[in-house]
């Protein structure tokens, strides 16, 4: 019944898409969830970055081999391990005309670290001052050398926002932001749409050949699909492996693969308010005996096809600083059952387990439970509007949360804002004052292999021993989209880069 009903609903929305063609030169993108607000430095979502990729530019970019490549910026020097120069791009505007110069380069880094609930703030803290030398050149201080600094300005913290608006939205700026990108922000529907429309004065104008987008969110990857085959939409994110084959099998359509950089897991609330006060959040070996429950190989392969990768830590096998001695646990009952013993907890051990809603989700929840259950655990499962369940983690509404995170190029993006104890990230408060130390070791380490010697330290306290989050598979970023769509190039940060797309006739 719930399948018939799944198809149901899919027909009746593409019916309803299909019935108010798109102007010429519209690209229709369906993602997986609605995104959450539109000011890159309150934001959390992916989704979110897949807009923000046609909205704010940053001062410098990924290529598909992750290189560092500029963007706003035209180039940097490091005068000294704690002191970056960068030269500014010239005749960039804004989207109010306002325009991009050295000014709003310090004033958006600034915004980033000092505002009021800042998700930046962790991924450049390390920042102490920021100088404008000239209309074209910023200076940077550091308070220490810091390894990562400038692959966070490849992301969200290196987004530039127009000062004048910010400074008239004030907290308002995420419900209509104003940046530098080659797409200017026109409306917001939630859980409908978000608009955008193409930037005549755009600095890199040349290779912008789309004139609106349209971001609708449909967290059904059933539906999502069947959009994409009817036309009513000409690329989707988050194709759900199952749906792989039918997507090859369609000539009409074209299929991209390419490994993430972050990675699925579970957080669990061991020290934010009330829900941190269960067996779950305050005993490791409750923790531990739920890890030793689960089966990651079975669920991957039950939920996505065996399409995913097991895994125990924040990166993926592909980066340089996957600590290979770092095994994800066999599942072990019986182990997990004398853990529970030992803890001595009554059981069933009850855990809510909250999952965004989204069918593939679900059922992660439905098969943990499951399995979970032959341990001595009963799960209930919660499911949330996503960008609901981020702000109900945010505040401790929680026991447990399955949750993803899209990675970064550098380990540190994976990793500070989630388990060190001032991590704005760090949903369930967790604190160790021997993981913070590692953590921030790390961060001023520029050697690899000492670097990847320090997260294997934190990883044997911070994942092992405390079970603070528990880390469960790396996914492949898998897009498909119309064969009249060309330019697109995939990059394993599985952002939709707006640059040199086309649509035929």
């Amino acid at each position: 019944m719930m399948f018939r009903k799944t198809l149901l609903a899919a027909a009746a929305l593409v019916a309803a898409l299909a019935a108010s063609p798109a102007p010429a030169q519209t690209l229709r993108i369906g993602l997986a969830e609605d995104p959450d607000i539109l000011d890159p430095t309150l934001a959390r979502t992916f989704v979110g970055r897949i807009v923000f990729a046609s909205l704010c530019d940053k001062l410098f970019d990924i290529d598909k081999d992750l290189r560092i490549v500029p963007q706003l910026a035209t180039g940097f020097t490091w005068d000294d391990p704690k002191t970056l120069t960068i030269t500014i791009r010239q005749g960039v505007k804004f989207h109010d005309g306002e325009t991009m110069d050295a000014e709003a380069v310090r004033y958006s880094l600034t915004r980033h670290l000092t505002m009021q609930g800042s998700f930046r703030r962790g991924e450049i803290n390390s920042m102490e001052s920021v100088e404008v030398v000239n209309p074209t050149t910023v200076r940077i201080r550091l308070k220490e050398p810091f390894a990562p600094f400038l692959a966070q300005l490849t992301d969200r913290a290196g987004m530039i926002v127009s000062p004048k608006a910010a400074e008239a939205a004030g907290p308002q700026f995420g419900t209509r932001p104003v940046c530098a990108g080659p797409f200017r922000f026109v409306e917001r529907v939630a859980q409908d749409r978000i608009v955008v429309e193409r930037f005549l004065d755009y600095w890199d104008a040349g290779r912008i050949h789309l004139q609106r987008i349209v971001y609708q969110p449909i967290p059904d990857s059933t539906v999502r699909l069947a959009n994409l085959q009817a036309g009513s939409l000409e690329l989707i994110e988050r194709v759900s492996p199952n749906d792989v084959p039918a997507v090859q099998r369609n000539a009409r359509l074209r299929l991209s693969m390419s490994d993430e950089l972050g990675y699925q897991g579970i957080t669990i609330n061991v020290g934010n308010g009330p829900r941190a006060q269960t067996p779950l959040g305050q005993n490791a070996k409750v923790r531990q005996a739920f890890d030793l429950a689960i089966d990651r190989a079975t669920i991957i392969q039950v939920v996505y096809n065996g399409m995913f990768t097991p895994t125990a830590q924040a990166v993926p096998p592909s980066s340089p600083f996957h600590v290979r001695s770092l095994t994800p646990p066999t599942r072990d009952v019986a182990r997990a059952r004398a853990l529970l013993r030992e803890a001595g907890v009554q059981t069933p051990v009850r855990i809510v387990l909250t999952v965004p809603n989204a069918p593939d989700a679900r059922q992660v929840g439905e098969v943990i439970q499951a399995m979970a259950a032959e341990a001595g655990f009963e799960i209930s499962i919660n499911a949330m509007e996503f960008a609901s369940s981020l702000q109900a983690a945010a505040r401790g509404d929680f026991e447990a949360y399955y949750i993803g995170w899209s990675g970064r190029t550098d380990p540190d993006g994976n990793l500070w804002s989630f388990i060190h104890s001032r991590g704005p990230q760090n949903d369930g408060r967790y604190s160790n004052a021997e993981v913070d130390r590692l953590l921030d070791a790390a961060r001023v380490e520029s050697d690899p292999e000492k670097r990847i010697a320090l997260y294997e330290q934190m990883y044997r306290i911070a994942v092992v021993e405390d079970r603070s989050r528990l880390y469960l598979w790396h996914r492949k970023n898998i897009v498909a989209h119309t064969a009249r769509l060309s330019g697109f190039v995939a990059v394993p940060d599985g952002l939709i880069r707006v640059r040199d797309l086309r649509l035929a006739n």
